[in-house]
């Protein structure tokens, strides 16, 4: 198992293109599996996770031809020979669950285990369950697996989710566009990789409209088709790759379409903690001089990102003053935080909520990564530390972050990899 090396105090300068979003390559993969046709995409990020979901399409008997290289994928389910997605595959991941969707809607029944994936919360499948139940599917749990059955189609109906849920959107989102009538989806999230999925469907002859609002709806249609489709840029990646330059007191651009439009709250907290920030139609340049203390509150799009929090605590730990830090996304990220106080962070957690006292300097010290976002938010750290970070377990870095050390070197940092003892 690989490790990371760095040897911190070097300001990046240079410009970082900005990878295809995973988040929004996953549900877009798990979509070809409602048609017969082929789905083209390009901007497809060269990460783990995508070599999950393609692993587990192939075993569903999906048609995979893939040149990650060249960020492009060709997907045909003509001939889906399975419909039981196998623990061995789900656990590594629980972006798998989007197969259960299109499965039911296409096939009429669908085995999918439970779930896997970085251990940052629970992250319960029930709104999954019952909005399929509200479309007509009869759901039942056997031996660790949801058995989903709807022999004679989907229906149309009104899905209420009780609380903000991305990935229960998308899976009702993808069952509704083949079910037969309306489908009402009320308190839908907003994420923007909900709208790129619904303009991919759109694309494929979907019929989808208000995505982007809290209430989408959906006219079902009997089939749909193949299309070609660019995955947007990943949001995360770039708000990671601005604190890094933030943090290092550096000045990077980042290049992307749209950026400041994926993340309007981001850029505005960074502002606050002392960014510049050049926003341009297909980049944005960011640097910073000084860095001040910064309340932040996580909160489903468009407010600040649970998936950035634990890179700005990173940020605010060098920042002037105290800031406070309030996730309200998931109940155990803060896993981070022990890892930062070896390297000098002061950081005192309680509950729900960390209170960041910004010190001088960090040290360099042997840090272990505890999930995709820590990962990052340890690297940060080790740009910035007096003298040498060590980062042991990075598997969870390569599942969301496409050639960070190609990316980082290119700029400046002192980083590279190398084999575990």
């Amino acid at each position: 198992m690989d490790r990371l090396r760095l040897q911190g105090g070097h300001a990046l300068h240079g410009t970082v293109p900005i990878s295809g979003a995973k988040n929004a390559a996953l549900p877009v993969m798990a979509a070809c599996l409602l048609t017969d046709k082929t789905l083209s995409l390009e901007n497809i990020p060269n990460l783990t996770d995508i070599r999950a979901m393609l692993a587990l399409l192939e075993a569903l008997g999906v048609d995979c031809h893939a040149d990650l290289t060249a960020h492009r994928l060709h997907l045909s389910a003509r001939f889906v020979k399975n419909v039981t997605a196998s623990y061995d595959l789900v656990r590594k991941m629980r972006a798998s669950i989007l197969v259960l969707g299109p499965l039911v809607a296409r096939h009429g029944k669908a085995r999918v285990s439970l779930p896997g994936g970085c251990a940052i919360g629970v992250r319960p499948v029930d709104l999954h369950l019952k909005g399929l139940e509200a479309l007509g599917a009869s759901i039942t749990l056997e031996d660790g697996y949801i058995c989903a059955e709807a022999p004679k189609g989907l229906i149309g109906g009104t899905v209420t989710f009780p609380v903000v849920t991305v990935t229960g959107t998308e899976n009702i989102l993808m069952a509704a566009v083949l079910a037969r009538g309306t489908t009402i989806l009320v308190n839908a999230a907003l994420e923007p990789e909900i709208v790129d999925l619904a303009e991919c469907l759109n694309a494929m002859g979907a019929k989808i409209t208000g995505h982007g609002t809290f209430t989408i709806t959906i006219e079902g249609v009997p089939v749909l088709k193949g299309t070609h489709h660019a995955i947007i840029p990943d949001r995360i990646e770039a708000g990671t790759y601005a604190l890094a330059a933030m943090m290092t007191h550096g000045n990077l651009i980042l290049k992307g379409r749209h950026l400041g439009q994926l993340l309007p709250s981001v850029f505005a907290t960074f502002s606050q903690i002392g960014a510049h920030i050049d926003q341009k139609e297909d980049q944005v340049t960011l640097s910073s001089s000084m860095l001040r203390a910064c309340d932040i509150t996580t909160e489903p799009f468009p407010g600040y990102p649970t998936d950035l929090q634990a890179q700005v605590m990173t940020v605010l730990s060098l920042a002037q003053g105290s800031s406070i830090i309030r996730e309200t996304i998931w109940e155990n990220r803060f896993m981070h935080v022990a890892e930062l106080t070896r390297m000098g962070a002061d950081i005192s957690v309680h509950g729900l909520t960390a209170v960041v006292r910004g010190v001088s300097e960090l040290q360099g010290a042997p840090v272990m990564a505890t999930d995709l976002r820590a990962s990052f938010s340890l690297v940060l750290a080790g740009l910035m530390a007096k003298g040498e970070t060590i980062i042991n377990r990075i598997y969870h870095l390569d599942r969301g972050y496409e050639a960070v050390q190609d990316k980082l070197t290119a700029c400046g940092a002192c980083i590279e990899r190398i084999p575990a003892e």
